[in-house]
């Protein structure tokens, strides 16, 4: 062991894995950043006074006696204004040709708000997107996942939340894009004349994979101070947490831990709950609300990661390929916002909640009706109808290509009624039929 500048540096590694490395050192803290032989590393086990360090870019090359430096501290990010419009890499250096940003330094990881000052969510996100907004509404301070099939345009959905909700800020957390993704998102963001309210911190497929687990702490620490110190109302997008997983996964393989169900740590449900706890609905009016893409393996939404997440976020917005008119669509059956109901009616207008659940309802009747035909049984008229109106409602409502105001989405699902149901068969209110039937 020597000393450089007041900082220890020691030279005699006990073992190397493929992603970590293990030493004695004394008065290291959990979470603590430190240098391997040039690399940069975290601490992410301490047993007494043996070490283990995730090195960032992998072990490869690292010899035995490598010099390694402790730098007394977590993660940070310099927080200021200066953050809008910029991306950024996981270690919160600028990937756009910008210069560094001057501000205050955070430390990022750290503990969620204070329970006794949050609120009770209560203020509409509205999206543009009919499927999340009539059918399950967003609120802030909301944590909710996007549920997709790797071939989902996820990421595009992604990018128009982003452009279309109503918030001061949107922070997206990028982990595994490809270049072809990162990309897309920096030419959306800039051609749509966004970047002013928008920062961004992604890792590609081309950097470490381990590299992913710092983005979520790094556009949370971002978020937090927009919400916390300047009251602003922060919308947080994170894609994919399924590879944010799969990170966590090789980091415990090749520490040797036994794996829990699918091969994710056993860890896995406190390391997503430290990442979407962070949602808050704050007294001052700043917010912080979470939309996160989990990728689905062939659909399973039993394995572990979206299991887990499940769980602890508030609902789940589902993506799928309609079959019948090729769109993709928010899928009424398999998607549900848990806080709806604290805006419907209330910051939405007063029909709100009957006509999003007739208008489901009546999907529901056409999937049993299509049932029907599949199986060689005859269709009544009202079977018949429930068939047209379904591929209308795909169109004109749940398809993600759709962009318009929610009393404009009320107003498309009262004519598709009034084009293919008597008012009797909506179940709707006789009051709220004679305020609004599209005649």
């Amino acid at each position: 062991m020597a000393t450089k500048a007041y900082q220890k540096v020691y030279t005699r590694l006990e073992a190397i894995t493929k992603a970590t490395v293990a030493l004695h050192a004394a008065g290291v803290s959990n979470d603590e950043l430190a240098t391997v032989e040039g690399r940069l590393a975290q601490v992410v086990k301490t047993k007494g006074d043996l070490v283990t360090l995730q090195v960032f870019a992998g072990t490869e090359g690292i010899p035995t006696n490598a010099e390694v430096s402790f730098h007394g501290e977590p993660p940070t990010l310099k927080v200021s204004e200066q953050l809008s419009g910029r991306f950024f890499n996981a270690y919160g250096h600028p990937i756009d040709g910008g210069p560094e940003v001057e501000g205050e330094e955070r430390q990022v990881g750290g503990p969620s708000v204070n329970p006794y000052k949050r609120r009770q969510p209560s203020e509409l996100i509205p999206t543009g997107i009919a499927g999340i907004d009539l059918n399950n509404t967003l609120v802030s301070g909301q944590k909710i996942p996007f549920f997709a099939d790797p071939d989902q345009p996820y990421n595009r959905v992604m990018a128009d939340v982003a452009l279309r909700a109503d918030v001061d800020k949107i922070i997206l957390g990028g982990m595994g894009l490809s270049n072809d993704d990162y990309l897309f998102f920096r030419h959306a963001f800039e051609s749509a004349g966004a970047l002013d309210k928008i920062v961004s911190f992604v890792n590609t497929t081309e950097e470490p994979p381990v590299e992913r687990l710092l983005i979520p702490d790094m556009a949370l620490a971002a978020a937090e101070y927009f919400a916390v110190d300047k009251n602003e109302k922060v919308l947080v997008l994170l894609t994919d947490m399924t590879l944010y997983a799969d990170a966590l996964s090789i980091v415990s393989n090749r520490m040797d831990q036994i794996p829990s169900k699918d091969s994710m740590p056993g860890s896995l449900y406190s390391d997503l709950a430290k990442i979407y706890e962070k949602a808050v609905q704050l007294p001052d009016g700043g917010s912080i609300t979470i939309i996160a893409v989990t990728t689905l393996n062939d659909g399973d939404i039993t394995h572990a990661i979206p299991d887990n997440t499940g769980y602890i976020t508030e609902g789940q917005l589902f993506l799928r390929a309609d079959s019948d008119t090729g769109k993709v669509i928010v899928d009424p059956f398999r998607s549900l916002s848990r806080l709806k109901q604290l805006v419907q009616g209330k910051k939405t207008r007063e029909d709100h909640s009957q006509v999003m659940n007739a208008g489901v309802r009546l999907y529901a009747d056409a999937q049993n009706a299509k049932t029907k035909l599949e199986n060689g049984f005859d269709l009544s008229d009202y079977d018949l109808r429930c068939l047209d109106y379904a591929k209308d409602y795909a169109v004109e409502l749940l398809s993600i290509d759709v962009n318009i105001k929610i009393d404009q989405m009320l107003d498309t699902a009262w004519k598709l009624f009034a084009k293919h149901f008597k008012p009797e068969e909506t179940g709707i209110k006789q009051s709220l039929i004679d305020k609004y039937w599209k005649s």
